[in-house]
């Protein structure tokens, strides 16, 4: 095992990470514009493409890095069926869910029901088909729907923090599922649909649309809060969620209505808007 892959399991996840909170939502001038040059020099973040391209308006490092777009900067797919790419980022893996098993990377997978935190809402996808796309600190960081869908509820589940870098991603089994997330499940016109936002190393936080701030604080056990009743419906293309600092969003779909382009390869560069697939259900 590499240095890099013995340092994942030893350090002290949740203490770094609140430590990078702190940081990156620190108000002080200085600070926060030295982190925000060093962030858009190192990764070339486009700034033109942001609302506001004056980097000293920013009053926090995080108020950056989850920078809304300019309006037309993502236009969605002109296919009124396609389902949409969620956010920015790079396809990790993308393709069909075997028995029940997601691909991870180099022979290694995880199952519906480990991702879900539970094997009824695992059911309808245990055939489906997913995709799997890391964000880096150059992208975009806020999550969209890839489909219109009524919030029927999410689960936050405890776990690690790993780092979900490639060299992580190849070298630690079930990392998904070990990880801190959220798993987000909606109702939609062909079936069910899970959206999971994937905590990591150094991610300070997840927020949803809804309800704000979902973690920290960190979960010690599973939650479910029931949004049935709320009549929370959320348009193809809207705004579903953010990372603070970047991670992976899981997307998955049922085994039926739903089918996701086979071009879309490992590593393909994605933006948010974009064609993930289209809906076999609606043509």
């Amino acid at each position: 095992m590499s240095p890099a892959l013995v340092l994942q399991y030893i350090l002290p996840h949740r203490l770094l990470s609140w430590t990078v909170r702190q940081v990156t939502h620190s108000r002080i001038r200085w600070l926060k514009n030295l982190l925000i040059r060093r962030i858009v020099k190192a990764y070339d973040v486009n700034m033109d493409e942001a609302a506001e391209a004056d980097l000293d308006a920013y009053a926090s490092f995080n108020a950056f890095f989850t920078r809304a777009m300019k309006a037309g900067a993502r236009p969605l797919d002109p296919d009124p069926n396609a389902i949409l790419m969620p956010a920015d980022g790079r396809i990790s893996q993308i393709g069909k869910i075997e028995n029940g098993r997601i691909f991870q990377a180099k022979g290694q997978s995880f199952t519906t029901e480990e991702l879900l935190g539970d094997a009824e809402a695992a059911a309808p996808f245990t055939d489906g088909q997913f995709a799997t796309i890391y964000l880096s600190p150059r992208d975009y960081h806020r999550v969209h729907m890839p489909w219109s869908g009524k919030l029927r509820e999410t689960v936050h589940i405890p776990g690690h923090l790993f780092s979900v870098a490639p060299f992580a991603v190849d070298g630690i089994p079930r990392l998904f599922a070990r990880n801190e997330r959220l798993v987000c499940h909606f109702d939609t016109d062909f079936g069910p649909m899970a959206v999971v936002m994937v905590g990591a190393l150094l991610v300070s936080g997840i927020e949803t649309v809804w309800r704000g701030p979902e973690v920290p604080p960190y979960a010690h056990r599973i939650t479910t809060r029931d949004y049935r009743e709320a009549n929370i419906q959320l348009e193809r293309g809207a705004e579903l969620a953010r990372f603070n600092m970047g991670s992976t969003v899981i997307v998955l779909l049922p085994d039926h209505g739903a089918p996701l382009l086979n071009q879309l390869e490992t590593g393909t560069q994605t933006r948010q808007g974009q064609r993930l697939g289209r809906s076999g259900g609606l043509t």
